[in-house]
């Protein structure tokens, strides 16, 4: 791949109605593709779960497919197995998806959100030998995977399945040494197999677009007019084995300000590296649970309550404030449909403080999370 590293994610477009994800707002799309193009980019990214089923896909057809020559772009598009879950579905679903977007090939070609689950699932139904048949037929140029999961999982994929050509990983610069996302140690793993990375999430989620007051400021001393979005960008960017940042640009402010750093790329600096060594330490510090997730707790609940999953969604919340409550509450909510026990049901019978290694007031942080989050 020899393109300049920033791509048009397509999961965030601008809306004609903020409070509907399948109301695209095409011109406002249009207008950003135009841009983004004009500056020498050339890579989107979609999927069919995109947008409420399948409208970035279309909207990717209506706003560049449809304008633009097919060699003037490069698109990406994912066997998703949130919706495919059978070998006899797989044809259609691909068709569908190659109608959708208007082109008759993809350049790349995912197996989507992969995890020890879904390799299985996918091995099931014949999914690997499916995109590798496509490939072969000129359908795809190139294969891989999007992943999350643990290291060791990607490194059994990958050395079950050589023909894998790119990994696109979630890695941002918080999540690089997170003993649970293990972004460094996911991307050891491609560079061990010889797979170039394609990064999703470099500003995970939007939350490291808005820092904690003291981050922000030690970032503005650095480079006033550098956005903290960038910052994050350039740290993913800057990774010898990455090959492309993906950006979900929702406003034509956020494609501008990624032109701005991305048309003449510069690698972070050591210095630079140890700012965000300090901007890390300062989002770690506002962490209001110091819970490690061994889960001790889970086992045995009357009332069934995922403590260390609402402590991950609390924390969420208390080193990013407001800008990362509403898809906690959301991912909240998710939870507690599952037939856990929403956090304000805990009768308090200390079960889970005997068996927390780390003796903390496990029900004292319930309600402080059920105030929060309900």
């Amino acid at each position: 791949m020899n393109e300049k590293k920033l791509a048009f994610g397509l999961m965030r477009l601008p809306l004609a109605d903020p409070n509907d994800t399948t109301k695209i707002d095409l011109e406002a799309v249009k207008g950003m593709a135009d841009r983004f193009l004009a500056a020498g980019f050339r890579h989107f990214d979609t999927a069919a779960p995109y947008h409420g089923g399948n409208f970035s896909e279309l909207a990717f057809r209506e706003c560049v497919a449809k304008r633009y020559p097919r060699d003037a772009y490069t698109i990406t598009d994912k066997l998703s197995f949130f919706i495919v879950q059978k070998a006899e579905e797989l044809e259609g679903f691909f068709a569908g998806q190659l109608e959708r977007c208007g082109v008759d090939y993809f350049d790349y070609y995912w197996l989507h959100a992969m995890n020890r689950q879904r390799t299985e699932l996918a091995e099931n139904i014949g999914a690997f030998d499916f995109i590798n048949e496509k490939k072969a037929a000129g359908k795809i140029a190139h294969v891989g995977l999007s992943f999350h999961d643990k290291a060791e999982v990607l490194d059994d994929i990958l050395t079950r399945h050589p023909e894998m050509e790119y990994v696109q990983l979630q890695l941002n610069y918080l999540d690089w040494d997170d003993p649970e996302v293990q972004a460094k140690a996911c991307y050891e793993v491609c560079c061990k197999h010889g797979k170039p990375v394609m990064v999703m999430e470099p500003v995970k989620g939007g939350l490291l677009s808005s820092l904690p007051p003291e981050a922000e400021a030690l970032l503005k001393s650095a480079d006033p007019n550098a956005s903290a979005a960038s910052w994050a960008i350039r740290f993913a960017a800057s990774l010898d084995n990455v090959c492309m940042v993906l950006s979900g640009m929702s406003t034509p402010e956020q494609l501008e300000d990624n032109l701005r750093f991305m048309s003449n790329f510069q690698p972070l600096t050591a210095n630079e590296r140890t700012l965000l060594n300090k901007v890390v330490d300062i989002i770690h510090a506002k962490t209001a649970v110091a819970c490690t997730a061994c889960r001790y707790c889970v086992d045995g609940c009357p009332q069934k309550i995922l403590i260390p999953d609402i402590f991950k969604l609390y924390n969420k919340v208390s080193k990013f404030g407001d800008a990362a409550l509403p898809s906690a509450k959301q991912s909240y909510g998710q939870l507690t449909a599952q037939g856990h026990g929403p956090a304000s049901v805990c009768i308090g019978c200390g079960q889970c403080e005997d068996k927390c290694p780390q003796k903390l007031p496990i029900i004292n942080h319930l309600k402080d999370a059920a105030k929060l989050l309900e």
